[in-house]
């Protein structure tokens, strides 16, 4: 493997950093050369529990700096981490190492030898598996290779895109919470670091007011969020002085929104396109969307190899996913000759920007997670009144899209929504409950026969 073997150049940035603050967890600022020791003592006691080159590595930990530590050492052990799901089967789980808090903090116990600190990833090894929601609705592992790893832009300032480059000199304080599993999370959170920035952690990520706490200059959002912002700032503004970029992404957004949000908050939002099997596709940033209004519908232009194919999009990148996770099957549907097929369908105007038209598949993006309408549609028609059930999704100001059910009665029964919703919830889960519910006589059909669920009509407010 090369020197530069993921994640060398983080090891090597902490290495050099000093006093350099780089993590801000209230009153606890931890410093890059204490990160280092963090990091040593982890990779130690990650060692000695078995893990290394080809080992799986489960972290179930909050956002704090000994995680951010755990993350990181994972990965230059050479391990194939991921971060904890509540619904992973055995299966998934089988021969992986979880680490919790209690874990974390026995393995940092180790004690520091004080070595340079040497990434140990195999090129051809999984580095990271992102579950993400699969067509069925239960957790799906996107596998990103070590090769696949060091060959990203994020912490080498030399790769970054013209619209990252922006960005990074907007990261001085970049606001993390959730999880470090988070592929935006941690991806953001290492290129403010590259960026000389500092991780600054919101124990409660309520906007605008963990932004005003934390004196945050950066942060990410969904749709959802960003309007609720929007809504607040107008109602009862707060100072966001000190704020300079938003990023959002996750969930379609609509033109006029978008003027709306940069009319409000100032030039602080960055638009950007990606996927779990990709990361950034494209972004448009705030100085592009001022100057051009046109760039209001588009999603910038690509940083990565695009083919627009029949209306939909493919991508190639040096930094994308392989495969899923023992998934041969949705791994031979997406991986295609070298090129991630997105499902999502888009075309490239004259000046090279990209605008997304629609989903392919068949997936409701509700607060940036996808809820895929196959299993909400097999719920509602579990019900012994409902014969029929197609599930859409619709613009939401709160969650980005929110899921609208349409049902056809069995002959002489009336569906209770009510009992609707709490199926769905049982069986899929709570973003997947149908916002409204709605009885037709009969779905409409296209010309080939089939149920053509974009001539349904409009939902009812209430059923």
């Amino acid at each position: 493997m090369p020197a530069d073997v993921w994640p060398q150049p983080v090891l090597d940035l902490l290495a050099a950093g000093g006093d350099r603050p780089v993590f801000e967890d209230g009153p606890i600022v931890t410093t890059a050369s204490v990160m280092a020791g963090l990091i040593r003592r982890i990779m130690a006691g990650l060692r000695s529990s078995g893990a290394g080159p080809g080992v799986g590595v489960t972290l179930d930990l909050p956002v704090t700096a000994p995680a951010f530590a755990a993350t990181i050492a994972a990965f230059a052990v050479g391990a194939r981490v991921s971060g904890w799901r509540a619904d992973l089967s055995p299966a998934q789980l089988s021969g992986s190492l979880v680490v919790d808090s209690a874990q974390l903090a026995a393995l940092a116990e180790h004690p520091d030898d004080g070595m340079p600190l040497v990434a140990a990833g195999r090129a051809e090894d999984p580095a990271r598996i992102t579950w993400t929601s699969g067509s069925t609705g239960t957790p799906k592992g996107v596998v990103q290779t070590y090769a696949a790893m060091s060959a990203a832009w994020v912490p080498y300032p030399e790769r970054w895109p013209p619209a990252i480059a922006e960005l990074a000199t907007r990261m001085q304080r970049y606001l993390v919470f959730g999880s470090l599993a988070s592929q935006v999370m941690l991806e953001y959170g290492i290129l403010a670091l590259a960026a000389g920035g500092t991780l600054v952690v919101a124990p409660r990520p309520v906007f605008p007011d963990a932004l005003v706490e934390h004196r945050a200059t950066a942060s990410v959002t969904t749709v959802g969020k960003l309007h609720q912002l929007i809504r607040d700032q107008r109602a009862n503004p707060v100072d966001l002085r000190h704020l300079r970029a938003l990023m959002v992404s996750g969930s379609p957004l609509a033109p006029g929104r978008l003027a709306e949000a940069l009319d409000v908050l100032g030039p602080v939002l960055f638009h950007g396109y990606g996927q779990t099997e990709t990361s950034m596709i494209s972004m448009v940033t705030p100085a592009e969307m001022l100057t051009d209004t046109a760039t209001l519908g588009t999603v910038g232009r690509p940083a990565v190899d695009v083919s627009v194919r029949d209306g939909e999009i493919y991508v190639r990148t040096p930094t994308q996913a392989s495969s899923y996770w023992q998934d041969p099957d949705e791994s031979a549907e997406v991986f295609v000759d070298g090129w991630v097929r997105t499902r999502d369908l888009g075309e490239l105007d004259a000046d090279g920007y990209l605008r997304l038209l629609g989903r392919a598949r068949d997936v409701i993006i509700v607060n940036a997670q996808m809820v895929h309408a196959g299993p909400v549609e097999r719920a509602l028609a579990a019900d012994a009144a409902v014969a029929e059930a197609y599930v859409v999704g619709g613009p939401d100001e709160m969650t980005g899209e929110a899921v609208h059910a349409y049902v056809v009665p069995v002959a002489g029964r009336t569906p209770d929504p009510d009992v609707l919703r709490a199926l769905v919830a049982a069986q899929v889960n709570d973003l997947a409950v149908p916002r409204t519910v709605t009885v037709i006589d009969r779905v409409p059909l296209g010309p080939s026969g089939k149920p053509d669920k974009s001539q349904l009509p409009r939902p009812d407010d209430e059923m």
